[in-house]
């Protein structure tokens, strides 16, 4: 990789991961649910009138759209507001590559090698460490949450591999349409027009900026530039930059926000990142269940509209070419 891309590859990581901090101002100045909605209001429109027609089944783009809007950052907001810490939250997203692997071979016929069934069984151990150390310090509603997050961009991650869009951005564009409606609805629901209703006639610069950056610099920037580099460059190349989101993200996190990181969670972070980059990058190849060889997608952050953390799954985006299709994020 040229240093320049190498550079944008750290740096497209380092947003995401400050991506985390920034949800969590914007979670101060809106209810969750309205929150996600505007983000992906913002990230839709008014990109969507420039971005041409999908290159994708419609199928696909209201599954991916529902699966990682509504399902991973409908989740990951709420689990955030809910007391989730947010280094913590850019954290236990990424066991969406767990999930995706999970969810691979029950939809995709795909068989892991010993490699990543042991990656696979590190990075839930490190779930369950984190589990224990949140479970000492607070509410564990929260934690289930992202949890949640990480399995919904899982399933999203899935449903991209599937679809290989060949244009990451304009897909990402397309499927952050979906989510808005949906969204808004739970937020009348479960938020109440009051709150929403004050949320808006409150609405500051500071509310407004972290609510540009999750949609805009996060979203289509970050995933602009991951998509470009996803067609210069095999996915096992640049996939392995998305390890280095929940090192941002927690990093930030104590720096911006003073949030402190026990010895557990440590212990949880090494687990959980070294079983995520076994799973996603160990033993390039895997077996489908009839028997043919093929190269294994990298788990790639998802598009926001994943993060978090996530869940973004959360960290779409897809390689060169649809067999070698990489999934694009998060959140974060």
């Amino acid at each position: 990789m040229r240093p320049q891309h190498l550079a944008l590859a750290v740096s497209v990581a380092a947003l995401w991961g400050v991506n985390f901090v920034v949800i969590h101002v914007g979670l101060d100045h809106f209810p969750p649910l309205l929150f996600c909605a505007l983000r992906f209001l913002a990230a839709a429109v008014p990109a969507v009138f420039f971005a041409g027609r999908p290159q994708v089944k419609w199928r696909y783009i209201i599954g991916v759209g529902l699966a990682l809007g509504v399902g991973k950052f409908g989740l990951l907001f709420v689990g955030m507001h809910a007391g989730m810490p947010t280094g913590l939250s850019s954290l236990v997203l990424q066991a969406q590559a767990v999930f995706t692997a999970l969810f691979a071979v029950l939809a995709l016929a795909e068989r892991p090698g010993r490699v990543r069934l042991l990656g696979m069984a590190v990075a839930l151990a490190g779930i369950a460490v984190a589990a224990v150390d949140e479970g000492a310090s607070g509410p564990l509603t929260g934690f289930a949450l992202v949890v949640g997050a990480a399995a919904f961009w899982g399933v999203s991650n899935v449903l991209t591999r599937k679809a290989a869009p060949a244009d990451a951005l304009r897909f990402t564009v397309w499927i952050s349409t979906v989510p808005v409606l949906p969204l808004l609805a739970l937020s009348l629901v479960f938020e109440g027009p009051a709150a929403d209703a004050e949320a808006l006639r409150s609405l500051d610069w500071t509310g407004v900026g972290a609510l540009l950056f999750v949609a805009w610099v996060s979203t289509l920037l970050g995933f602009g530039a991951w998509g470009y580099l996803l067609r210069t460059y095999d996915a096992s190349v640049v996939a392995p930059f998305s390890l280095l989101v929940p090192v941002f993200g927690m990093s930030s996190a104590a720096l911006l926000l003073g949030e402190g990181v026990s010895p557990l969670r440590w212990c949880a972070a090494v687990l959980l990142v070294g079983g995520v980059a076994l799973t996603s990058l160990a033993g390039r190849s895997f077996t489908s269940l009839a028997g043919r060889r093929r190269p294994a997608p990298a788990d790639t952050p998802l598009p926001p509209p994943r993060a978090e953390g996530s869940r973004p799954t959360a960290g779409a985006s897809a390689s060169r070419t649809p067999s070698s299709a990489s999934r694009p994020s998060p959140r974060g």
